[in-house]
């Protein structure tokens, strides 16, 4: 089941990615930048300034426990960001990431979006994920963060 969270779910979401990321990024980026990245992105204020700003988030539940989320908003015109997309290890492989992509392309048609673009590090096996969804690679992208740490991702876009 899919369902709209609210600031009540911050708690679950910070957890999935809490134990998503570690699965996700240890063999991509340093342990020092995955701790930064969560502090950065899932600490209680940046998840409320993210509702705040307009960032609808989706969150995924089997037997009602929370299993996955997804975050969209809408940055530039007709054009939303799946800002996040992430789904517990064990849940993987069930339909429950393509569902919440689904729900998010849904989201921005219903508003009036043509186009559904996100991040992706270059080196994340949902790489191929997304394009059997139907996005494709429309550029790539270095972001050079504090501390030394970037971000080297391609942005894919699908239009809906």
């Amino acid at each position: 089941m899919i369902r709209l969270a609210t600031l009540s779910d911050i708690p679950a979401i910070r957890s999935i990615a809490e134990n998503t990321w570690p699965d996700t990024y240890s063999n991509i980026i340093s342990h020092d930048q995955l701790i930064y990245m969560l502090i950065r992105m899932y600490s209680d204020g940046s998840l409320q300034k993210q509702f705040n700003e307009g960032h609808q988030f989706y969150i995924a539940e089997e037997n009602n426990h929370p299993i996955g989320f997804a975050s969209i908003s809408n940055d530039e015109g007709s054009i939303y960001q799946l800002n996040k997309l992430y789904v517990l290890p064990a849940s993987q492989k069930t339909g429950t990431g393509k569902a919440l992509i689904n729900q998010a392309i849904e989201h921005a048609k219903k508003l009036g979006g043509t186009q559904v673009i996100l991040r992706v590090n270059k080196l994340n096996k949902a790489v191929s994920f997304y394009k059997k969804q139907g996005f494709s690679i429309i550029e790539e992208s270095i972001l050079e963060l504090e501390h030394g740490f970037v971000m080297d991702d391609f942005i894919m876009g699908i239009n809906v």
